[in-house]
């Protein structure tokens, strides 16, 4: 029997698609790493963003095609309808979807459980691919999408791509960052410490604190170094950990903390303008930089090829912005007092720690953050 990863790159080519946009997910992440070595590949900070891209591309002739997480299908709703739909251009979207098998994360239900009844209000058509039988529905279905000018969805359960195997995820590779001179990146002080390990290293400094973590593992390594009532662990809603922090700290006088990542941060830049806005005194903003996915692959963000988050939080207009990656500098950075927002941006080595899953319901951490905030 054909693999069915070989068996949907065959479909995909045969119906000659000439762009793939992603965003990674860990239940496809071969199939991922294989689609950018064998399609045009662009990698997506937000799924919005990829149905702009998607227009652009089917204006121009081509033909589009997006793989996204279920959970991210929120994000496109508006822009599918009022752009690709309105404008009658096509689009091929496959959807890994998530909280109908074998789920471990309770936040991915809602909307994966929820998804085909929100196509079909949407007016979007679906089709649901449960075996690897199904992928010859994608087959008899994906012309029409060309021919006709449409958007379908093709709902991929995880169970389709289990038991797949393949080598380890590639780390991604140090850049320099283009449009500053290279000279300046050798002056800096390289990655020293994991995520863990750099969390590891100022947790002391967390105490007390109100601390709104970014998803998936590094809300596990959190947990598993220095857990607190005021640790707010954040199981999905990828980009949300700083608006999450920043809501906090409007709202209250006590010391908020964000760690944050450098793919949640690129998939919604323009909160840091917001927080400059407000420039709030009693948040500080930690963006562990490990240029990966790490939660879903070790997939490379662009941080490791064109984007410096210490230059783009400069250019959001957050004044006390500070690059650490050593121990020192890290504590000094987090300790040092400063009238305003203060962003640190922490350079880290890619790779995830082994730690199990949070012990906690969500709503209970959810009372311990509120109660702590109240007392």
């Amino acid at each position: 029997m054909q693999n069915p990863e070989d068996r949907l790159i065959e479909i995909l080519k045969g119906n000659g698609i000439d762009f793939l946009s992603t965003l990674p997910c860990d239940r496809i992440k071969f199939l991922l790493e294989r689609i950018k070595k064998e399609f045009n590949h662009i990698p997506l900070t937000r799924e919005e963003e990829g149905v702009g891209i998607s227009a652009g591309i089917a204006l121009a002739g081509k033909r589009p095609a997006m793989f996204v997480q279920s959970s991210g299908i929120g994000n496109m709703i508006n822009a599918l309808l009022s752009l690709t739909g309105f404008y009658e251009l096509p689009l091929a979207i496959f959807i890994s979807q998530r909280g109908i098998y074998r789920e471990g994360i309770a936040a991915q239900f809602p909307m994966g459980q929820r998804l085909p009844k929100i196509l079909s209000g949407a007016g979007i058509a679906y089709s649901t691919i449960s075996t690897p039988d199904d992928l010859d529905l994608i087959e008899r279905k994906l012309p029409a999408v060309f021919k006709q000018n449409r958007i379908h969805a093709f709902l991929l359960s995880p169970a389709v791509f289990e038991g797949i195997c393949d080598t380890a995820m590639p780390v991604p590779p140090a850049c320099p960052v283009r449009g500053r001179d290279a000279s300046e990146d050798k002056k800096r002080q390289p990655p020293k410490f994991t995520r863990y390990e750099l969390l590891k290293l100022i947790a002391s400094q967390l105490d007390s604190r109100i601390v709104v973590c970014n998803l998936g593992i590094p809300s596990k390594e959190l947990f598993a170094i220095h857990h607190q009532p005021s640790n707010f662990y954040m199981l999905g809603s990828m980009g949300m950990a700083t608006p999450i922090g920043l809501g906090i700290s409007l709202s209250t006088d006590k010391e908020v903390v964000v760690i944050d990542g450098d793919g949640s941060i690129l998939m919604n830049p323009g909160t840091l303008a917001t927080a400059a806005h407000f420039n709030p005194s009693n948040l500080t903003i930690l963006a562990v930089d490990n240029s990966s996915y790490g939660s879903t692959g070790e997939q490379p963000t662009l941080t490791g090829s064109c984007v410096d988050l210490e230059l783009l939080a400069r250019g959001f207009g957050i004044g006390h912005v500070v690059r650490a990656s050593g121990k020192k500098q890290l504590i000094d950075a987090i300790k040092r007092p400063v009238n305003g927002l203060k962003f640190i941006h922490a350079p880290a080595l890619p790779g995830n720690a082994k730690v199990p899953n949070i012990p906690l319901h969500h709503l209970e951490v959810k009372r311990e953050v509120m109660e702590f905030i109240k007392s």
